[in-house]
């Protein structure tokens, strides 16, 4: 059955095409990585599908099990399952950890609510009654945002840059929980820079200037981390560079 489906996406900001045509699948219970430059579109592909303000405009289709997403809100979109994990973790002044992750809890009981944090690795007993503010570390944040994913039970959830602004520790968390997401059936997106987190999907995409470069395994898509660039269609391709500079 046909799953997420990014159908000949164009994206425009300030006039100039950020993704350019793009079609991309997405497989039911699979980990994927979107990888490339900066500027690529990466992030533009995971606010487009959210449906993000200023992402709205857009020609092509985005489906999810065969239902355009083109016309529904970000509510919308999460109410059919489909969840976002920001670069920087939101704030939220007044709200308690409590009553941020019940909000979003499939299940909303107490000790779903326990047993959620303390697989993210925080002890209920410090940080239910905490605020989600600047209180927090950037780590705490994360973990309390991944807390929050897991308590939703998403049919889709997309990283952006899951690695930013975190130790090493919570990192190898957060590997933990893209894995747990995994086994529940969840499809994970990984928008990212890092080889490391890279090597946690199944599959990846490579995209340069908007547009789908090369797709496969990530051992394959991993040659772009060795090489910096890959060639492509661009007017900018690395062999025109190499001989330029030869």
């Amino acid at each position: 059955m046909e799953f997420l489906r990014v159908n000949d996406l164009t994206v425009y900001l300030n006039g100039n095409p950020i993704l350019d045509h793009l079609s991309i699948d997405f497989w039911k219970g699979h980990i994927h990585a979107i990888v490339g430059p900066n500027g690529a579109g990466k992030s533009t592909l995971a606010y487009t599908i959210m449906g993000l303000d200023g992402y709205r405009n857009i020609q092509g289709d985005i489906t999810f099990k065969g239902e355009s997403l083109n016309s529904l809100s970000i509510d919308e979109r999460a109410r059919r399952g489909i969840t976002l994990a920001w670069q920087e973790p939101a704030r939220y002044e007044g709200l308690s950890v409590y009553h941020f992750l019940r909000a979003s809890a499939h299940d909303k009981s107490g000790d779903a609510i326990h047993g959620i944090l303390k697989q993210v690795g925080l002890n209920p007993k410090d940080y239910l009654q905490r605020a989600v503010d600047k209180s927090l570390s950037g780590g705490e944040r994360k973990k309390i945002e991944l807390a929050s994913a897991l308590a939703m039970r998403p049919e889709v959830i997309l990283f952006d840059e899951p690695d930013s602004g975190i130790d090493v520790s919570t990192l190898r968390k957060i590997f933990d929980i893209i894995q747990t997401l995994k086994s529940s059936g969840t499809t994970v997106i990984l928008i990212t820079h890092s080889l490391d987190v890279l090597k946690q999907a199944d599959h990846a995409f490579l995209i340069c200037h908007g547009q789908l470069v090369d797709k496969g395994d990530a051992g394959k898509i991993s040659r772009y981390f060795e090489e910096e660039c890959m060639s492509c269609n661009h007017k900018n391709k690395p062999d025109d560079i190499i001989r330029e500079t030869a």
